[in-house]
């Protein structure tokens, strides 16, 4: 066949592979939005999302002083100033994801349109190079944020996030805040530091390697369980913004059965016992 004959063949195959072809990145707008999910694969983007899923700052009881930390951290990098990446560590359930996103409305309402809240998946730490790569030349600030991190024996992802946070030869934007929340305080799980400790030839530097992820963050805020008049608070606050026609005695009643068959007292329960009395009570919560 010559080639005058392959010509129509290949040009449909062109074609063809042209079509399959993800269409082209568009030109990087951050004010379409105030919050963004990034999505490495197939075409790398960040998705807007038009209505972030946040607790108001002032609903979150028991946490006062969480709150203060991170709402000074956050107002003065809205504000332009140097602030600290933040690590959010503690038990589940008590409002570190909820602070987090409730810190960056509460900024946004003080200083309108000054921070992009971007949300980074666990499994997609590896890629967070490349997000950064599209945010350094963005003029509005950001907060990457990446829910429930902690990595795991033979995970290499946190290499990544190290370097990215602290010691990369770039450095981390000037215009980009990581804040991270996770159930353990180091990141890893005590089996993985524990068997680092007892294989590595130099247990004490392979555990270092590991640990020094953790002080990569300028600032760590524990959360703990709630002790009984906190967790009253919390149920309170939450009854009395959305109206719900139910005294004192009884939803303080109604609480605690229902912690007793969570098996405790926490930020979450407290707001899963409200959106179920909500429900019987017949009373509708944009939740």
């Amino acid at each position: 066949m010559t080639d005058h004959a392959l010509l129509p063949t290949l040009t449909r195959i062109a074609e063809a592979l042209e079509r399959l072809a993800p269409p082209p990145a568009g030109a990087l707008d951050l004010t379409v939005a105030d919050a963004f999910v990034w999505h490495p694969v197939p075409r790398p983007h960040l998705a807007p999302v038009p209505k972030v899923a946040a607790v108001p700052l002032g609903l979150l009881r028991g946490v006062d002083r969480q709150k203060d930390l991170l709402m000074e951290n956050t107002l003065r990098f809205a504000r332009g100033f140097t602030a600290n990446n933040a690590m959010l560590w503690g038990a589940r359930g008590t409002g570190k994801s909820s602070l987090a996103k409730a810190a960056h409305a509460a900024a946004n309402a003080e200083i309108p349109g000054s921070l992009a809240l971007i949300e980074i998946h666990r499994e997609d730490i590896r890629t967070l190079p490349d997000l950064l790569g599209q945010l350094r030349a963005q003029p509005r600030r950001c907060l990457v944020f990446c829910d429930d991190l902690s990595f795991e024996r033979e995970d290499a992802d946190y290499k990544a996030l190290k370097s990215v946070l602290d010691g990369g030869i770039e450095g981390r934007p000037p215009n980009v805040l990581f804040y991270a929340t996770s159930n353990r305080r180091h990141l890893m799980s005590r089996d993985m530091i524990e068997n680092e400790r007892s294989t590595a030839i130099h247990g004490s530097e392979a555990i270092e390697e590991k640990v020094s992820l953790s002080d990569r963050f300028g600032l760590w805020i524990g959360f703990h369980n709630a002790d009984q008049s906190t967790f009253f608070a919390m149920i309170e606050g939450y009854a009395a913004h959305f109206g719900l026609p139910v005294t004192t005695e009884e939803l303080h009643a109604q609480a605690i059965e229902w912690s007793v068959t969570r098996g405790g007292r926490s930020g979450r329960v407290a707001w899963q016992f409200i959106l179920d009395l909500a429900g019987r009570l017949g009373v509708k919560i944009d939740a």
